[in-house]
């Protein structure tokens, strides 16, 4: 049976058989005798986005990988940085260093910040993000075409990521059906990103996408 560990661009957490590019923390919210999470969704505003592959390291998801044999960092997955932006996590400074520090650059250059700390950045998405009691913002079909490569909606049936000018339709296995903007029709939606990722996509970060994304798109 999977362990409740697969992140959803909402941030919410689901016990799924698919696997993700990535992986990543909120700090410690597992218990590790039942290797089930605990009430708590949380227990850092740092949340970060981690390589699944780090100098050899190996982990027990949802195990004891604590130096004193307890806990650890509870351990989750995302299908790319693309998901794991949606739900309001950013890039670790230890195993992704190079891609936090253009995410800080890019974070730096849209609030005109000069050396942007992780902190900081933290508490601006710990405010906005959806499963840590975030707004979501409303748009149209119109408000489309204003929003960077890498963000994420949701239509009220699916989540889509914009990508090249196209709606791409999430789901933990991939991306499985490409959309134009005017087949969404006059309905409302809302963005699933928060607004800061927002802004540090529009600044040029780049995020790592699923290759069934490739795949559509070409």
């Amino acid at each position: 049976m999977p362990l409740q560990n697969r992140v959803d661009p909402f941030g919410d957490i689901h016990a799924v058989d698919a696997r993700g590019l990535f992986t990543g923390n909120r700090g410690i919210i597992h218990g590790p005798a039942t290797k089930t999470l605990m009430k708590r969704r949380w227990s850092t505003k740092a949340w970060i986005i981690c390589s699944c592959e780090y100098r050899g390291i190996r982990r027990e998801p949802m195990g004891r990988n604590g130096r004193d044999g307890k806990a650890g960092w509870t351990e989750l997955f995302f299908l790319d940085e693309v998901t794991a932006l949606a739900a309001g996590h950013r890039p670790c400074f230890t195993c992704r260093r190079e891609q936090a520090k253009e995410f800080a650059a890019c974070y730096g250059r849209a609030f005109s910040i000069a050396e942007p700390r992780a902190p900081e950045i933290d508490v601006h998405l710990h405010a906005e993000r959806l499963a840590s009691g975030g707004k979501m913002i409303e748009l149209d079909r119109h408000g489309l075409e204003k929003l960077p490569d890498g963000a994420m909606i949701f239509d009220g049936e699916a989540d889509h990521a914009i990508r090249g000018g196209k709606a791409l339709r999430w789901s933990f296995s991939g991306y499985d059906r490409l959309t134009d903007f005017d087949e969404f029709g006059a309905g409302e939606m809302c963005v699933v990103t928060p607004a800061t990722t927002l802004a540090v996509l529009g600044q040029g970060y780049r995020p790592v996408w699923h290759p069934s994304a490739q795949g559509l798109t070409g």
